[in-house]
């Protein structure tokens, strides 16, 4: 009986990677569907990517379309991006990060969550920008000297002097 369940388990696991896999490309279909609709200047398609909740934050196109040019150029009009990790937190929700650099140059990571509907899309329900830093520490003889962060798209690192 043991050896019966184990095998079934077995069997069964590449089937829950699988569906966790589908369920990651299809929240990234609506990011990047949403990311090109910006691009194209078509604000109503933009919109339809949002989920419930922010519609009722942003009850019009016009209200919702002005509180991205306002804090959200980095995927408004990237000039690059790239998905990086995505978490499924359950069967319904997902959490990706995009990295992209924004018109002005610096790099940014926009933390996104997506539901699925009803109608078993994904619609984006929240978006988290952070300037990407690295922070730097200039040591000279195994003391710190200063330590600063700046704007860039590498991890943490130690300059020696």
């Amino acid at each position: 009986m043991q050896r019966l369940l184990l095998t079934i388990l077995i069997c069964l696991t590449p089937v829950f990677a699988f569906a966790g896999e589908a369920e990651i490309r299809a929240a990234q279909s609506s990011i990047k569907g949403q990311i090109e609709a910006f691009i194209a200047g078509d604000d109503a398609r933009a919109y339809s990517y949002a989920a419930p909740n922010i519609k009722r934050m942003f009850p019009t196109l016009e209200r919702f379309m002005a509180m991205v040019r306002q804090g959200y150029q980095p995927v408004y009009r990237p000039r690059s991006l790239a998905f990086d990790k995505a978490v499924e937190l359950s069967g319904e929700t997902i959490m990706q990060r995009v990295l992209t650099t924004a018109p002005n140059g610096r790099n940014y990571e926009a933390v996104y969550t997506l539901k699925r509907q009803a109608d078993g899309t994904f619609r984006i329900t929240g978006d988290l920008i952070r300037l990407m830093v690295r922070f730097v520490q200039r040591v000279k003889s195994g003391r710190l000297l200063n330590a600063d962060f700046r704007a860039c798209d590498q991890p943490s690192e130690i300059v020696r002097i």
